[in-house]
Parts: C-alpha cells; sequence; structure tokens
C-alpha cells in the first residue's frame, strides 16, 4: 500500500514489481546503458525500450546479444527534441523511465561546453516534461507504480578532503562542466518531485570500468595504448584519487533502486575501490605483463610507457563514495574487487578487437548513418 507524507510526498516502505513492466531507458546504447540493458534482458522479463542519438559514444554492437530479444526495441532520437519524446513515452506506455542519455567525458566538456549544457540540464528538463505529462495522465494505480529514475554522477559533490567519504547529503561542489551540468540535472530532478509530486529516484555513481567502455576514458585508453606500445600519459603527478565500480555491479544496483528505493530518495553508489590514477595503470601494467607477454616491438615493459603530462584545468584530487546507504536499506553490495573487475576488463578488450577497432575507426559510425533513420548530429 502507498502511503504518501503531504509533506514531502515520499512513499515509504515500498517494493515495486517489474517483472513483467516496460522500462525506457536514455542512453542506452552507451557504456552503461547497454550493460544495464543487458543485464534486463538476461535477467529480468522487462521489455526495454532503448532511445539513443548515437553520438560518438552510442554504439549498438555492445548491445548486439539482445538485439533479436522480443523484449527489446531501439529507437534513434534526441532526449532534446521534446515531440520525439512525447511521441515515444506514448507509444510504448513505460511504467518507469531510466535516464543516463548525457555527455560524460570531463576533457570534452573544458573544450567544448555547449553540448554539455545542451544535452545534460536541456535533455533533462525536456524528458522530465514528457513525462511529467504522461504521468499526469496516468490513472491513480499507473501514477503509483511509475518511477523516473535520474543516473548521475559523484562529481556533483567537487573535491573531497582525505578522510573523508561523499555521502547522500554532501553540499554540491561542482569543478567541471560536465560535473556543473549533472549538478544541474540532479537539481531539476529533485524539483520536479518536490514541485508537482513527480515519483523519482535519483544515484550518482563511482567511477565505473569494464567491457564495452569507450576508449577515450582512463582504464581502456590505457589497455589499448600499451597494447600499441604508445605513451601511457597520466595528468600531474598521478595521485588523484577515484572510487572504481565495476559497471555489472553497478547495474544491478540499478535495479535494486528502481524496484526497490523509495521515491524522492538519493543512493550513492560505489565499489569501495579508492585508487590512485598512478596505481590503476601501474596495475594495467602488471596484467598486461600476465595476459599479453608479446610485447609491441621497442617496449620491454608496459609500465615503461608511463608519461607524465600536464594536468587539466579544475582536475578534483579524490572522489570516494559512501555507499552504506544502499548497502543498509536496500540490501546491495559490490560483488567484484577492483582485482577481479580489471582483470575482466582487460582480458575483454585484448578478446575484442573488432569492437575496439570499428569504435576507433569510425567504421560503425559510418555504418550507423546508413542504416538508421534519426536526428542529424
Amino acid at each position: 500500500m502507498f502511503l504518501k507524507n503531504k509533506h514531502n510526498s515520499r512513499v515509504q516502505g515500498m517494493t515495486l514489481s517489474m517483472s513483467t513492466k516496460t522500462i525506457f531507458i536514455t542512453g542506452g546504447a552507451g557504456f552503461i546503458g547497454s550493460a544495464l540493458i543487458r543485464y534486463l534482458i538476461a535477467d529480468t522479463t522487462c521489455r526495454v525500450v532503448n532511445v539513443d542519438k548515437l553520438t560518438y559514444a552510442g554504439n549498438l554492437e555492445s548491445l548486439a546479444s539482445v538485439a533479436s530479444s522480443e523484449r527489446y526495441h531501439f529507437e534513434r532520437e534526441d532526449i532534446c527534441d521534446a515531440s520525439a519524446m512525447t511521441r515515444l513515452i506514448a507509444q510504448y506506455q513505460p511504467d518507469a523511465i531510466m535516464h543516463l542519455a548525457a555527455e560524460s567525458h570531463v576533457d570534452r566538456s573544458i573544450t567544448g561546453p555547449a553540448a554539455f549544457i545542451e544535452t545534460n540540464i536541456n535533455g533533462t528538463f525536456t524528458l522530465l516534461e514528457a513525462a511529467r505529462q504522461y504521468w499526469d495522465a496516468l490513472d491513480d494505480e499507473g501514477k503509483a507504480a511509475f518511477r523516473f529514475h535520474h543516473i548521475s554522477t559523484d562529481e556533483v559533490y567537487g573535491d573531497l578532503e582525505p578522510g573523508l567519504l561523499f555521502t547522500e547529503d554532501t553540499a554540491y561542489a561542482p569543478s567541471s562542466p560536465y560535473s556543473a551540468s549533472k549538478a544541474a540535472s540532479d537539481h531539476l530532478v529533485r524539483a520536479w518531485q518536490r514541485t508537482y509530486d513527480f515519483p523519482v529516484l535519483i544515484t550518482n555513481c563511482s567511477n565505473n570500468y569494464g567491457p564495452n567502455h569507450f576508449p577515450e576514458k582512463l582504464i581502456p585508453l590505457m589497455i589499448l595504448n600499451a597494447l600499441a606500445g604508445k605513451a601511457l600519459p597520466i595528468y600531474g603527478d598521478g595521485q588523484q584519487v577515484r572510487d572504481w565500480l565495476y559497471v555489472e555491479d553497478h547495474v544491478r544496483a540499478l535495479y535494486c533502486v528502481l524496484t526497490t528505493g523509495k521515491v524522492g530518495e538519493t543512493y550513492n553508489i560505489g565499489g569501495h575501490n579508492e585508487k590512485t590514477n598512478l596505481d590503476v595503470v601501474t596495475t594495467l601494467c602488471q596484467i598486461l605483463e600476465q595476459l599479453a607477454p608479446d610485447k609491441p616491438a621497442g617496449v620491454t615493459n608496459y609500465v615503461d610507457l608511463i608519461t607524465y603530462v600536464t594536468d587539466r584545468p579544475g582536475h578534483d584530487l579524490r572522489y570516494a563514495i559512501d555507499a552504506s546507504k544502499i548497502q543498509r536499506e536496500l540490501g546491495w553490495q559490490p560483488e567484484e574487487t577492483f582485482d577481479s573487475g580489471l582483470l575482466k576488463t582487460v582480458e575483454w578488450f585484448i578478446n575484442n578487437s573488432a569492437w575496439v577497432e570499428n569504435v576507433s575507426s569510425g567504421a560503425y559510425q559510418q555504418w550507423i548513418d546508413q542504416h538508421y533513420e534519426g536526428p542529424a548530429r
């Protein structure tokens, strides 16, 4: 039974059944989104609607294993297109929306922030309004069952002092255009819940890693550079600390929050794996010594490829998540250690060179442009 507090409109003590429900996922061709869809198709009976603009980081090859499922549907659309969002939501009648679509690379946000403002802020607003209008027309039972789950980042909290952890109550202090845009989208989602009683959930996660990761991010970039005998560039002195979360642990947490979380609540999701960037790259080199001992010409040890480059502007020194709330209240905890997850990740990239080549060469994007209609980019 739903018990609504008239002051904060939060639903208390509920569990949401998604066994035969339709979940509308934005950004489902991205790294985390594709992992989430693979999980939902493999381990639940949900129908999944993947809505993705297919920008450079969106890759349908990451969904090849589920593409033939009758429970999977793909729509190439832009979340900034209000008419498209309204049409698709009306067409598929979702029971929940999981919003992952975002520009997410910090370096790109520094050199080109406009796309981050457009997608992460305006796109979230557009999606919220389309979803709210749909929700507002549902009957009481449909309204009570509906969820809008906004997936965000720990970077909204900014830099963290040694010895402290980010909690759900940590004040926002974003440092980059990317994190500022995600902070703004978090605030929009909370405002829609407070103003309209719209049933939202928010999660803020630490750095993800794992298979199918676009090769501009630290871990896949270092793996591929090392295998090619290229330099392994590390910002500054490499002592920046991040909490690393294996992507398959993350998507289990997302589904857990969607189905058992309390409306209006925020849940931090972390892997309990604080590592400096230098430690991450050094560990990768050690794994590669075991898995790829036949090195490129001129390379004696992978670790010798490490080089230090000028630090990026506004680089936060440390992030670390306190994930005790989701463990205490919802029973989730990560299954992978950093070492086990990193080993799986390196093995995947070594064994999936065709995926890497397609993404890196642009061949995949050219194929998409020829075979899928959708918004001009």
